[in-house]
């Protein structure tokens, strides 16, 4: 009998001596959470600011993401100090995906197509070199349904589904594959409606949680036209950006920005003020008054390409980002739709075009944003029944 219990009283000595080492360690991390997050926001922000301004380009830039993961203080911090792509021509963040591209140059993207699985990866460029690594930026899976296509898009490499917490948007086509249209996952801006879908239409249900699921916001709206030559010549694309008003492309004018990405499952309410307007007047986007978005939607469409005689075939420059000829490769400008005249309807917002067998050049500027950029770009792989 003492045998035992002296057996299950050193049992409970060696069992409360392990608590004590977890508890102890639970407060040294504490100690050192704290330590860290204690420093003087004035201290801090200079650290960050050098920080920032040393690393330019990826892959150093990781060390800036790694310190905004430190603790809140230090995210906070980097969140100010980081700028967005269109002052900085850098992606940082996730939310960067979100956020309209430089103004003065194009932000250099590719492409890279799985056939085996139906899916495709954007990468930005870290150099030159049509053939580097880049930094992985968005993925898209490729889904056939009876009627139409899905191409879900998330922020992570494999998981594209839409219960997914990276899952950010889809674009979604018609049978013929003529007409898609551009769903974000929460409200591109002040404003913007969710569209009806199935999820939106279980939500006014009682068979599920109150909790509504990650919407189904319009984002723009792009068809094909019959060209009348079939794959002999160009594609003719048109673009209705609905979340991006005609008056972004004026000079000084302005399109939203997303500031606040919160990563939403099925299950969670995505949160709503996640927008910003680069505007002194911050009255236009309060509810009542007149917003930018009550402007008529941006029009894009494709640049006409010219005959070479000695080639014998359709071009356009791209700069010697593109290489190979194919019917896929387009470059979008300002419509005359819009009724605004000048410069602005030769500058090329966004090209695409083919490297490789499965490589495609992705460049974009101001006022698209990668996701955006993304997802037109992925109508152009879908099979035009009608056009070819």
């Amino acid at each position: 009998m003492m045998k035992l219990g002296l057996k299950s009283r050193s049992r409970r000595v060696v069992q409360d001596s392990s608590m004590a080492v977890e508890n102890k360690s639970e407060s040294e991390e504490k100690c050192s959470y704290f330590r860290w997050a204690s420093l003087p926001p004035e201290l801090l922000r200079e650290v960050l600011m050098k920080l920032e301004e040393s690393e330019s380009k990826w892959p150093a830039r990781k060390h800036v993401v790694a310190c905004a993961g430190v603790c809140k203080s230090w995210r906070e911090v980097m969140k100010e100090v980081v700028k967005t792509p269109e002052a900085s021509g850098m992606i940082t963040f996730p939310i960067s995906v979100k956020q309209p591209g430089p103004r003065e140059s194009l932000m250099q993207c590719f492409i890279r197509r799985n056939r085996s699985n139906q899916t495709y990866y954007l990468f930005m460029g870290l150099s030159q070199a049509l053939a580097d690594d880049g930094k992985f930026l968005l993925s898209a899976r490729k889904c056939r349904r009876p009627t139409r296509t899905d191409y879900m898009i998330s922020l992570h490499a494999d998981d594209t589904s839409k219960g997914s917490e990276t899952y950010v948007g889809k674009l979604r086509s018609n049978f013929l594959g003529t007409k898609f249209v551009v769903f974000d996952a929460l409200p591109p801006h002040s404003g913007a409606k969710m569209a009806k879908s199935w999820s939106t239409r279980m939500v006014g249900s009682k068979q599920i949680s109150p909790k509504p699921p990650a919407g189904n916001y319009t984002v723009a709206h792009i068809s094909y036209e019959l060209n009348g030559l079939g794959s002999r010549c160009p594609r003719r694309m048109h673009c209705v950006i609905d979340a991006i008003p005609v008056s972004a492309i004026k000079p000084g004018g302005i399109a939203s920005t997303q500031t606040y990405l919160p990563l939403t499952s099925i299950d969670s309410s995505p949160a709503l003020p996640f927008f910003r307007l680069h505007s002194n007047s911050i009255e236009k986007s309060l509810p009542g008054s007149v917003s930018n978005h009550a402007d008529t939607p941006l029009i894009l469409r494709n640049k006409a390409p010219r005959w070479h005689e000695q080639l014998q075939c359709w071009c356009l420059n791209f700069h010697g980002r593109v290489t190979v000829a194919s019917v896929k490769n387009f470059q979008l400008v300002a419509s005359p739709e819009n009724g605004v005249a000048g410069p602005e309807h030769e500058k090329v917002i966004l090209q695409f075009g083919k490297v490789g067998k499965d490589v495609f050049t992705m460049d974009y500027r101001y006022p698209l944003s990668a996701f955006q950029a993304f997802a037109i770009c992925l109508s152009s792989f879908d099979t035009k029944i009608a056009c070819e």
